[in-house]
């Protein structure tokens, strides 16, 4: 309520919501609740049957706790544990669904328990310090649960260390083959153990290119042979000779 207070400065106003003291242990016990939840999902069950809302019990699990609730106090508890966003929802009759557990759990079990019980409807909540509204309570329940994620998780880290041990047994195996293929070739080439590159591999030798063309024969006679211009003079001195004797 608001105290007004009259001072001579002027005047001072003071906002206090204050409850009676058989309604103070409700409060504490709604800003406790609000504290240790994970998340607070804020419903209007107008409609439903005590049956039913039992049976909303069960399917939200022992980690989740759908309280009926009074908007008045919850207002004063919600401001008491400092979350945001919750005074606004508080319109018509109100239940909460504290949740303790897996928030996405109990976002999927509203969500289907309000296809079969459509008088069943969300308003909002929060999470993490952080008003959640309709939508994205959706989008919670949409979302797969931690124990598929980590499921998931697992699967991939198997894989990663399923190649990682293929990545480390790799190399392993081709060193072992490498050695294999040293010691044979130490064993035909003893000369590999003392440090030398081994008795070189004789070069291949290629045979002498065949003659395309076989040798080019003489387009044209040798040509006769002149008559010596001594033989010439043979002649006359033996012509000579012969007249003087």
């Amino acid at each position: 309520m608001a105290v007004d207070t009259a001072g001579s400065a002027g005047t001072v106003q003071h906002a206090r919501s204050t409850v009676r003291p058989d309604k103070a242990a409700a409060v504490a016990e709604i800003a406790e609740a609000f504290r240790r939840s994970a998340a607070s999902v804020l419903t209007e069950y107008r409609g439903l049957s005590v049956a039913e809302i039992s049976e909303l019990r069960v399917a939200l699990g022992a980690d989740t706790t759908y309280t009926v609730v009074k908007n008045t106090l919850t207002k004063i508890a919600a401001a008491d544990a400092g979350v945001p966003g919750v005074e606004d929802l508080l319109q018509g009759p109100t239940a909460v669904a504290f949740i303790s557990g897996e928030p996405v759990l109990a976002a999927k079990a509203l969500r289907e328990f309000a296809k079969a019980h459509p008088v069943l409807v969300v308003k909002g909540g929060v999470m993490d310090g952080k008003a959640l509204t309709v939508e994205e309570i959706r989008q919670l329940a949409d979302l797969e649960s931690r124990e598929v994620l980590l499921a998931k998780m697992a699967g991939a880290l198997l894989a990663s260390l399923s190649n990682a041990v293929y990545l480390f047994n790799a190399p392993l195996a081709q060193v072992a083959r490498l050695a294999g293929a040293l010691q044979a070739k130490a064993e035909a080439d003893p000369s590999v153990l003392a440090g030398g590159a081994g008795t070189p591999a004789a070069p291949e030798t290629t045979a002498a290119p065949e003659a395309d063309t076989a040798a080019p024969e003489a387009d044209t006679a040798a040509p006769e042979a002149e008559v010596p211009a001594t033989e010439a003079v043979d002649t006359d001195v033996e012509s000579g000779d012969s007249s003087t004797a």
